[in-house]
């Protein structure tokens, strides 16, 4: 809630709230605020006050108990449907969930994500629905998520990645979750970026990496992720050299999905990378009648709204700090 002091506390004043002397009130007030927002001790603000810990301690119990004193407790992974509504207002988005950050942790917070996109698979994905899924922070706890989604076919939209910090690669996270709903998975057995486009344009006449990529002609959904042109927030940023992305830097890149790189305005920015990435075309991710992205974080902000307006999304999971960034 805006306003707001952190972890939830809320001191309310009201017309008893006068710093009057001998006022029960105001020395509640005293007191709640140095224990709750100043993180003193029961022993200090006694010693301060002139006054036991034991009549701090029913002081705070009495703050409670009138309502003084509110402390709420977060809920991370709970979806914040008037927020979602907004952000969904906001971008011209058919739906957009927005997911309670985790207070202390990135990769909580990615989980929490997978977990909201696993929901918005099984409500969404009918049996012999042909899923497209892109490799993203927050795919492999969706994969271990699943529980209710029919049998189905599962197409891994672009070329190997091997993340750091030990989580699952792309052919993992796509074998993971054609095992969890017992469907067929589709591999691209190959890297997302190779260095030149004469090794692309052979590999993708390789018959298993062809028939692959053709599979992403005809899907039902596609499942995406947004990555910001940054270290360690983009599935290709981190695979170029010094070189390469000197070369790239002045070209206004803003967002990236699958290796394919757009400007602030959604415009695709063309480069050589373009052509030695593995991996469905942007005509084939259009193509898709259904689009589920997913973005975390502030500072993917700029990012999130080039991939909007690139038209690479319809249905948009988020964590509530990227949602607010958004509204900003």
């Amino acid at each position: 809630m805006a306003g707001q002091p952190p972890g939830g506390f809320v001191a309310r004043n009201d017309k008893r709230d006068k710093d009057r002397p001998g006022d029960e009130t105001a020395l509640m007030l005293t007191v709640a605020r140095r224990y709750h927002l100043d993180d003193e001790s029961k022993v200090s603000i006694a010693k301060e006050l002139g006054i036991s810990r034991f009549q701090v301690a029913r002081l705070l119990q009495e703050a409670r108990r009138s309502g003084l004193v509110r402390i709420e407790v977060g809920s991370p992974g709970h979806i914040d449907e008037d927020l979602s509504a907004r952000v969904a207002s906001q971008l011209g988005l058919d739906r957009v969930v927005v997911v309670e950050a985790h207070p202390t942790s990135d990769q909580a917070t990615f989980d929490l994500l997978g977990a909201a996109l696993a929901a918005e698979l099984e409500r969404v994905v009918t049996e012999n629905t042909r899923v497209g899924i892109a490799w993203s922070r927050a795919s492999p706890a969706m994969a271990r998520a699943l529980r209710r989604m029919p049998p189905c076919t599962v197409v891994q939209l672009s070329g190997a990645i091997y993340p750091p910090d030990g989580l699952p690669g792309s052919v993992e996270v796509t074998r993971d979750v054609a095992s969890a709903i017992r469907g067929r998975a589709h591999i691209l057995y190959s890297p997302l970026v190779v260095p030149d486009i004469e090794t692309a344009e052979g590999l993708r006449r390789q018959p298993e990496i062809a028939a692959t990529l053709s599979m992403a002609d005809q899907l039902d959904v596609a499942v995406l992720s947004v990555g910001a042109w940054r270290r360690g927030e983009s599935a290709v940023h981190d695979l170029l050299n010094d070189r390469e992305l000197a070369e790239l830097q002045p070209l206004g890149i803003r967002g990236e999905v699958s290796g394919r790189l757009f400007d602030a305005e959604g415009n695709v920015v063309p480069t050589t990378l373009d052509q030695r990435v593995i991996g469905a075309s942007l005509d084939q991710l259009r193509a898709a009648p259904m689009i589920i992205t997913t973005a975390c974080g502030t500072h993917r902000r700029d990012a999130t709204l080039s991939v909007v307006r690139a038209g690479l999304s319809q249905t948009l999971i988020i964590d509530s700090e990227l949602a607010t960034a958004l509204l900003d």
